[in-house]
């Protein structure tokens, strides 16, 4: 199992000159490498191998204009064009989108594999590098004298901060003790997740609680001048305030999914398209003003809650834990299939909180009913595929009036990773 432990890092000044002086040939090498590229297959119709992209870097450190090259390490130049090689092979099967240029004004990072880097006595030394760097580690389980890192990554946020990643193989944990307990999980805006037990998890809206210092922050950062000192030191408080949002909701996410974890074998979820609703927000162009601005409005809510990075959350730490993640097909109306009789409505309206079965009268909160719905035909796949830790999906099919959610089977199952 691949695991990563991530903790600050306090180059003096001269390490700092050092790997800054390597992000900025990190990004040289990767923009020419991309530009170079596009050019051959745009123009040539030619694809590039990383072979030849290698021997391009080795060319570039003998001429004249680009031999400063040689004076950082090799090994992060060579990551670069590798995970350059990665991210196109990604764009063209369909998995991401097209690679971009870096920029020099966000986050910088630098790759060492095993042959840039050594750990001795707990101290951590890189190639090019006299002295050790200093890192904050704060694992009290784990001891970095006896860590055997494959990949340290050394990075530098926007705001300043540096950090230090330390990429390990480890064997897999034993798993957790059985808690006899599943739940239903149905995340929103309007709350971030309601629970099959009718717990409704209150949306922190981490961006809307601090709206005002960003935009504050931001039009004093507009009022500088461009390339000037001032601008500079207002775009680092822009990018201290972001940090502080973006702490807060990654804080948020790991304590609700460890507690989920920690306290069910079963978790069931819906499989939300989160860059669909997103990306449907930022095409809106039906009308113009209000109806655009909701959508606007929509699109940040979503993307403020962190849904995907939830599910990602849920996911990694239920395979570590040996806990099982359903994940439900996301055209399975569980909103509006009544939860105790399994009626099926024509339609439910957004707007629309809390309904009434018409078959057996049963006053249904749209969310709790989501959720119990979406438990019971995760509990479904589950048991289908039992001791699969890397959980389940369930697609229903067949009649359009669908049975009691309590009872109902799944036709079909795909395996959700």
């Amino acid at each position: 199992m691949r695991m990563a432990y991530k903790c600050r890092a306090y180059p003096d000044p001269e390490q700092a000159t050092q790997l800054g002086r390597t992000f900025g040939c990190v990004r040289l090498v990767w923009n020419t490498t991309l530009a170079q590229r596009h050019t051959a297959y745009h123009q040539h119709g030619e694809n590039t191998s990383y072979k030849q992209t290698d021997a391009a870097l080795t060319g570039w450190k003998k001429t004249q204009d680009l031999a400063f090259l040689s004076e950082v390490s090799s090994v992060p130049l060579q990551q670069t064009l590798r995970h350059q090689h990665s991210a196109l092979q990604n764009f063209f099967a369909g998995r991401a989108r097209y690679p971009r240029f870096k920029n020099r004004n966000g986050r910088q990072s630098a790759h060492y594999t095993r042959s840039a880097f050594r750990i001795k006595n707990g101290e951590l030394f890189l190639a090019k590098h006299d002295t050790p760097l200093k890192v904050a580690w704060s694992f009290d389980d784990v001891d970095l004298a006896t860590l055997n890192p494959t990949t340290v990554v050394v990075s530098r946020e926007a705001d300043g901060r540096w950090y230090t990643t330390f990429a390990v193989e480890l064997d897999a944990p034993e798993p957790a003790p059985e808690s006899g307990a599943e739940i239903g999980v149905d995340v929103g805006v309007k709350d971030f997740a309601t629970l099959s037990t009718g717990e409704k998890i209150a949306n922190p809206r981490h961006v809307e609680s601090k709206a005002r210092n960003l935009a504050r922050y931001q039009r004093r950062m507009a009022r500088k001048q461009r390339g000037s000192h001032n601008r500079r030191k207002a775009k680092r408080r822009v990018a201290v305030a972001h940090r502080k949002v973006r702490h807060a909701r990654n804080d948020f996410l790991h304590k609700v999914t460890t507690r989920l974890v920690r306290e069910h074998d079963v978790i069931a979820i819906e499989d939300l398209n989160v860059s669909g609703m997103t990306a449907s927000a930022r095409g809106t162009v039906e009308a113009p003003g209000r109806n655009v601005r909701a959508k606007a409005g929509l699109n940040r809510s979503v993307l403020d809650a962190g849904l995907g990075e939830f599910r990602r959350q849920l996911e990694y730490k239920a395979q570590r834990a040996g806990r099982v993640v359903a994940v439900v097909d996301r055209w399975f109306p569980s909103s509006k299939t009544c939860s105790e009789c399994g009626y099926l409505l024509d339609r439910l309206s957004l707007g629309t909180r809390y309904w009434t079965c018409p078959a057996c009268r049963t006053r249904h909160d749209r969310d709790v009913n989501a959720a119990k719905n979406i438990l019971a035909a995760g509990r479904a796949a589950a048991r289908e595929h039992a001791g699969d830790a890397c959980g389940a999906g369930v697609r229903r099919q067949g009649s359009s009036l669908p049975r009691s959610a309590t009872k109902q089977e799944t036709a079909v199952v795909r395996q959700s990773v």
